[in-house]
């Protein structure tokens, strides 16, 4: 490729990226071995909708040479934070599936959870702009069950084949290491232009969702497809979910990139400390289930991982429930050392020939076998099965078992023919036989071609302030890409998705929003190819709306785990500090004292309290509310520290709940809320929009209080609050 040329990056001509060899010619996709590749964006499958096929050496070296780029870290999700804990069955699922763990509502499953971001390293932040990597491992009495999955529901690809292409994309650029962690740069977006399935993906990526306010706070989703198969050998497609019973909430990007300054662990520090507390965070377990001869029903094809359920046409049935109880002991030896795998299944639970999933069986192993260096990582201790293993695998770098005897083979004699084969109705596993006569093709199913129809649902389902952070997101990281077709293009895309979107987008980057998308809208498509089939299909969305997409209708009924920040000086009143704060903790919030100086700050009746922060090593972004207790010698010296008033400032900047005693007025009007209420009706208390003044009253102001924290954020105040913070 040809070098940038010097200058600004911002007016490239075209003519700098066109492929060329030393010699002029043209450039063309080969193997290793030189063979030239005639299709790069579709693995080798048994017909359009069939299993992808081992013989697929194109696709196997592609992943094979990607799986082993990076060592010892993980390729993606590189920094993760894990926990151990239980699952319990609420209700037997016999009909569906014969999976022992989902039959017994008594019994306990042991459970290992890894949460992690995708893009960054290890070093990385934990509030960078991500997806979230939501892994659970089952310890079933039938071995091993890994559900691995994300916080979002949909990927960016529909071909395994795509991945690495992806994940080079995304990753720093590989001329100079930069930007870490972060999606926001040339070559990610470049791919995402190109690459109209990733539509929906990026829709979600540019929500709310990708910056969570905490891990105990996202969904989490199989992503894919699945079965379950019951004993009689029926077969019922599902979809797996995480509901998180403190709601789904998240952080504002402002808020976002402040905390990754502040306490760039923050997520990781946040899980630790809540389960540290007994704060278990908890989520229900939910499956969509699609009778296997309603496979072709619906307008979206159920095989596609760029496609969600809408709810509101399968409802998730919530079957169970996911509690974490009990923080690793050793870092590196859990969490680091933790090796999933979509492949390890129990009887009962199958694949289906969703083309991305048949991918990351392959590649898992792989990347395990590169990364814990021996394929005995199922032998470290975190891997192991609880299910008593008996096989003829020996030996290996790093082997721990032990075999006794003399067969290391079967059938065999002379060991009594052990281990035996399992008869399925002895738990042995069986795929499920679905029937496949096709030819093999490197080709994707017509059902594959709508990429954009669930994006224009997952947008119009959004609130006013959502639809606004997405359109803030698009701005933000189209506006760090340097060449402008890029950006045009991309926002040819977003016309596709919703026209008032394309324009707001294009507004803030001060361009046009294209007549139409460039054609073909895919450009990585076989140079032989049918261009037509290629063409996304313009198709409208199966419903208007879905209210489960928008975080706005998430649970908001708890302050449980909320951190809420007393601010708080020499003097302070001891009843409204003790009052409001015993109320809180009640409830379940927790509470820390933030003053000038550390150490203990002593009451109007001279009773101590200790300090948890100081000015200088706190910061409003690590609380989800402020409260300002009275204390006329304690509000003085506030109002006196710059600090405190930031600190206020940046919470009313980012939509948090404020609370204040009355005697604390005089220090908010110093603030920007005090000078932009003018007359001052805003310092009245409003639990409407988030600012609550307590007069003499404190039982009624501590319940609104509470109201107020556990609505999370009052977004619509975004509009008049662009606070110099």
């Amino acid at each position: 490729m040809a070098r940038k040329s010097k200058g600004n990056p911002r007016n490239l001509k075209q003519e700098n990226l066109a492929p060329h060899t030393e010699d002029g010619h043209d450039q063309f996709l080969t193997t290793n071995q030189g063979l030239r590749i005639n299709d790069n964006q579709n693995s080798l499958k048994a017909g359009e909708r069939g299993p992808s096929l081992l013989e697929d050496f194109i696709l196997r070296e592609k992943i094979t040479h990607f799986d082993h780029e990076r060592i010892p870290e993980r390729i993606v999700h590189a920094r993760g934070e894990g926990a151990h804990g239980i699952f319990q069955l609420y209700k037997s699922m016999s009909d569906y599936t014969k999976a022992g763990f989902l039959q017994d509502t008594n019994k306990q499953t042991a459970v290992f959870v890894r949460f992690s971001t995708v893009a960054g390293s290890k070093g990385s932040s934990d509030l960078a702009r991500d997806v979230r990597g939501f892994a659970v491992k089952f310890y079933t009495d039938e071995g091993i069950f890994d559900l691995v999955g994300n916080n979002i529901p949909v990927f960016f690809i529909q071909d395994a084949m795509k991945f690495p292409d992806l994940i080079h994309a995304v990753k720093p650029e590989p001329h100079n290491e930069i930007p870490q962690a972060a999606s926001a740069h040339d070559t990610f977006w470049d791919f995402i232009s190109l690459m109209p399935e990733s539509t929906h993906m990026i829709m979600w990526a540019m929500s709310d969702r990708a910056i969570p306010r905490s891990l105990r706070m996202m969904e989490g989703f199989g992503v894919h497809t699945f079965r379950f198969i019951n004993a009689k050998g029926k077969s019922t497609f599902v979809k797996f979910h995480w509901k998180p019973l403190l709601g789904v909430h998240s952080v504002a990007w402002d808020e976002a990139q402040k905390i990754s300054g502040n306490d760039p662990d923050f997520h990781r520090r946040d899980l630790w400390e809540a389960i540290e507390h007994g704060d278990f965070p908890e989520w229900e377990f939910g499956v969509q289930l699609i009778p296997e001869e309603d496979e072709h029903k619906y307008p979206f094809d159920l095989l596609d991982p760029t496609k969600i359920i809408p709810e509101e046409i399968v409802p998730v049935q919530r079957i169970g429930k996911l509690t974490l109880n009990r923080n690793p002991d050793n870092f590196f030896a859990e969490t680091e050392q933790v090796a999933f795998h979509p492949g390890h299944l129990v009887p009962g639970i199958d694949f289906t020939n969703d083309p991305l999933l048949q991918g990351r069986l392959f590649s898992y192993t792989d990347t395990q076998l590169s990364r814990l260096g021996s394929p005995n990582f199922h032998e470290i201790p975190i891997n192991r099965s609880t299910a008593p293993v008996h096989n003829n695998q020996r030996d290996g770098h790093m082997r721990q078992t032990i075999n006794k005897g003399v067969t290391s083979y079967q059938p065999n004699s002379i060991g009594g023919g052990c281990p035996y084969q399992a008869m399925i109705a002895d738990g042995g596993f069986s795929s499920y036989p679905e029937k496949v006569d096709a030819h093999k093709v490197r080709d994707r199913s017509v059902s594959f071609s709508d990429h954009f129809s669930q994006a224009t649902l997952f947008y119009q389902s959004q609130s006013a302030p959502e639809q606004q952070h997405i359109i803030d997101a698009f701005s933000f990281e189209l506006g760090k890409v340097n060449y402008p077709e890029i950006r045009s293009r991309m926002l040819g895309i977003l016309t596709q998705v919703d026209l008032s979107l394309a324009k707001a987008v294009a507004n803030n980057l001060g361009m046009a929003v294209p007549k139409k998308p460039e054609k073909p809208i895919n450009q990585g498509i076989p140079a032989d190819a049918d261009k037509k089939k290629y063409e996304p299909k313009k198709v409208k969305p199966v419903i208007d709306q879905s209210p489960a997409l928008s975080m706005s209708n998430t649970v908001k009924d708890t302050i449980a785990t909320r951190k809420i920040a007393f601010l708080i000086a020499k003097g302070v009143d001891d009843i409204s500090f003790e009052t409001v704060k015993k109320s809180l903790e009640k409830d379940g919030a927790m509470v820390e004292v933030i003053a000038p100086k550390l150490g203990e700050v002593v009451t109007a009746k001279n009773k101590s309290i200790a300090v948890q922060y100081s000015f200088l090593t706190a910061s409003s972004v690590l609380f989800d509310a402020v409260y300002i207790p009275g204390g006329s010698e304690s509000i003085a010296a506030l109002k006196n520290e710059p600090d405190a008033i930031h600190f206020i400032n940046e919470a009313y900047r980012h939509c948090k709940t404020i609370g204040a005693a009355e005697e604390a007025t005089v220090l908010l009007a110093d603030t920007y809320l005090g000078k932009s209420a003018g007359n001052n009706k805003q310092l009245s208390s409003d639990e409407t929009i988030g600012v609550l003044i307590h007069m003499d009253d404190l039982k009624a102001f501590t319940s609104s209080y509470a109201r107020a924290i556990a609505k999370h954020r009052f977004w619509e105040r975004e509009t008049q609050r662009k606070v110099p913070a």
